[in-house]
């Protein structure tokens, strides 16, 4: 997960923020005619299947890219989209990271209806940390971590939707993608110089060199760390200013699926995502749905780029709470 930079912003500065960016992206969602196509059910979200998707990943070990482990999990990743039913691009991403390395990174692209121009974006990412920089015991900083809630739960909720598509169809294109490298940022725990844009390096790859030339979508929602126990997600600043029509749809239809213990209207962080780098490098407006923790040291969950980011914190109940929503969106499109 990103070192993501919070910044708790006073109700004047998000007005003004909104009023700049609103000529960039009025409206946010493109409105679509009115179609006779009959629409399909929102098919039921298995919560079982979603954490069973999760442990897999986790079972490898830590996912970090130029390593054994990294390309074991592409490989499964791959072949179980192939098995629901999408069209997959394994795109080789070479990056570089902060401190010079170069990571052999993939983006793994999954396509329902590739033949269909009007599309929706659903992404994660699925590497690893490199470094535990934010655990409590110092000489295991250094070492990688699972990533279950911090990559996992992400990918593992958007292989269920996956599967669910596969099964019941969609009259609309789906675009399924897991970024690599997201994670491989400049770390807490070390004294080094600063520099821009070390996060996402798989998503700002893939920006700059789309699978398809000229690819766009009508929106895109990022998935980030979305299994914790009694997980809050708020409403992050950067997705209201890009997508604002967006964020209220997903949230609405929280609401109306009884999902408001999870789903909160409250303001969260201003958080550097991936989804970030989707909308400002792609011109796609693009949301966050991440967990939030607004009373903690780091404005995320105690575990965060810890080793107790494990198995441990992964719940059923919470998968199948964002899995839900994002099938019922998605299945209301026309």
């Amino acid at each position: 997960m990103i070192l993501k930079h919070i910044t708790l912003i006073t109700v004047a500065l998000i007005a003004l923020a909104g009023c700049q960016g609103s000529g960039k992206r009025a409206g946010s969602v493109t409105k679509q005619k009115s179609s006779s196509v009959k629409l399909i059910k929102a098919p039921q979200f298995n919560a079982d299947s979603a954490y069973s998707y999760v442990e897999k990943q986790v079972a490898f070990g830590p996912r970090v890219p130029n390593t054994k482990e990294h390309l074991l999990c592409a490989d499964y990743l791959s072949s179980e989209m192939k098995r629901f039913g999408a069209d997959v691009i394994v795109q080789d991403a070479p990056v570089t990271a902060f401190d010079g390395t170069e990571l052999k990174a993939k983006n793994i692209i999954g396509q329902f209806n590739p033949e269909k121009r009007n599309r929706i974006l659903l992404f994660a990412h699925w590497d690893s940390r490199p470094f535990a920089d934010h655990d409590p015991d110092p000489q295991k900083r250094n070492t990688p971590i699972l990533g279950a809630n911090d990559g996992a739960s992400g990918v593992g909720v958007l292989m269920e939707m996956a599967r669910q598509i596969n099964k019941a169809g969609i009259n609309m294109g789906v675009d399924i993608i897991f970024f690599d490298a997201e994670d491989y940022g400049m770390p807490d725990h070390i004294d080094v110089k600063y520099k821009p844009d070390t996060w996402c390096l798989g998503t700002q790859y893939w920006c700059k060199n789309p699978h398809r030339k000229d690819y766009t979508a009508r929106y895109g929602i990022l998935l980030d760390m979305v299994g914790a126990p009694d997980a809050v997600f708020y409403q992050e600043l950067y997705s209201k200013k890009f997508a604002p029509n967006l964020v209220d749809r997903v949230w609405n239809t929280a609401a109306d699926q009884g999902y408001l213990s999870y789903f909160s209207f409250e303001d969260g962080g201003q958080i550097v995502d991936d989804h970030v780098y989707v909308n400002k490098l792609r011109n796609i407006p693009s949301i966050d749905i991440i967990q939030h923790e607004p009373m903690s040291e780091t404005n995320f969950n105690a575990y965060w780029h810890t080793h107790e980011d494990n198995m441990n914190n992964i719940d059923r109940a919470t998968l199948k709470a964002v899995g839900q929503i994002l099938l019922e969106v998605i299945y209301s499109e026309k």
